[in-house]
């Protein structure tokens, strides 16, 4: 996908979440609803996710300079590294709000509470189908996506809340709910987070098996070992090689060379490679050689 509609996404997604954030808060101060005041802190995270996600597109898009060789695509893993500490944040604001009304429950206006969380979902809903067509192509895109989800299921389990406390006038639903939602969210922000710290710290990408490159590359024609292979992920779905490849003397080292980018392309998606060719002399010794 590319990045144009990423951002027109995110863009669209931006300008809805706003509007709502607003009704939201004016919701919650009036329902007196600690689930609905969570869920409006969880959608003022969404403005700052997703205006930081823009942020990080338009700044991916300059060039390269000479001191930042691989341009500022890493910005968007920064991105969404913050979204998914953030999500972590707030939930601690709500474990510790709702454990403060566990014991002296307030009264809630469950009808209006209902009515205004019924809305956020399908805001959510609205947000979240703009985003999930680059949910799995960009992480900064799933950073922002995942506080859209977090955000939905806060709205459904302020929906759940209110039926309940409708129906039977138990409060302590309200905070329960809270720390349910929390959970939801620690867990959905967890392989974010993850994730991009493996970047971070230039891990071989989850869907690439190193020992399985390297097999490849010994099978190219020509090719007796390879040694030093690095493989990472300037950003996502940017992945970098690479390695030091020991061939026959005898060999014509550009088709070999061809041959291991062409491998690389075709069964692994990698095209950013630096493939060092060396041979041996007769006593095994390695010298650089092309």
């Amino acid at each position: 996908m590319e990045r144009s509609t990423e951002q027109r996404g995110l863009t669209l997604a931006l300008v809805i979440t706003s509007v709502y954030f607003v009704a939201e808060v004016v919701g919650g101060l009036l329902t007196n609803s600690l689930a609905l005041l969570s869920d409006a802190g969880h959608m003022l995270s969404d403005i700052a996710a997703l205006g930081l996600s823009l942020f990080a597109f338009q700044m991916a898009r300059r060039p390269a300079t000479a001191k930042r060789t691989f341009g500022y695509h890493r910005l968007e893993i920064l991105a969404a590294l913050f979204n998914g500490l953030s999500l972590w944040l707030i939930v601690g604001v709500i474990f510790h709000a709702a454990y403060n009304r566990f014991f002296n429950p307030p009264e809630v206006q469950s009808g209006a509470m209902l009515v205004v969380a019924s809305i956020g979902l399908a805001v959510n809903i609205a947000a979240g189908i703009l985003l999930y067509g680059s949910y799995r192509e960009s992480l900064n895109v799933r950073g922002a996506f995942l506080h859209i989800l977090g955000d939905a299921l806060g709205s459904v389990g302020a929906m759940a809340a209110g039926v309940v406390m409708l129906l039977t006038g138990w409060y302590v639903a309200d905070p329960l709910i809270s720390i349910f939602i929390g959970g939801l969210i620690l867990y959905t922000s967890w392989s974010l987070i993850r994730e991009a710290v493996n970047i971070l710290m230039q891990s071989a990408p989850r869907e690439i098996d190193v020992s399985e490159v390297q097999e490849a590359i010994e099978k190219v024609t020509g090719v007796i070992k390879v040694h030093d292979l690095h493989v990472w992920s300037v950003t996502s779905g940017v992945i970098t090689l690479s390695a030091h490849a020991v061939v026959h003397g005898h060999e014509d080292f550009h088709q070999v060379l061809n041959e291991i980018e062409r491998t690389l392309r075709d069964r692994f998606s990698i095209e950013h490679t630096t493939i060092q060719l060396e041979t041996e002399d007769r006593e095994g010794r390695e010298f650089r050689a092309f």
